[in-house]
């Protein structure tokens, strides 16, 4: 039984570059772009509100909020410490 040559024509080829610059000869996941070893079986990370990957929460859209939330009363009593200095 040998490979129809009109199929492989229709395989679609991986998008991704070797190492060595050259363009991937396998052929790409259904419906992806890449082929398996290029992240084409991989789904785009992590699911969201997964916390699988939460390590401390430092860079969580409330965390840096609060921190400049933070920062502008640091500017405000800074401001106004200046002004009372000047009263004296």
């Amino acid at each position: 039984m040998q490979n129809n040559p009109m199929q492989q024509e229709l395989k679609i080829t991986c998008f991704a570059k070797t190492r060595s610059g050259h363009p991937c000869k396998t052929s790409t996941v259904k419906g992806k772009k890449r082929c398996r070893m290029h992240g084409g079986a991989k789904g785009s990370g992590a699911p969201k509100g997964s916390k699988n990957a939460l390590k401390h929460g430092y860079y969580t859209k409330e965390n840096i909020a609060k921190r400049s939330e933070v920062h502008k009363l640091i500017k405000e009593w800074k401001t106004l410490s200046q002004e009372l200095e000047g009263d004296y």
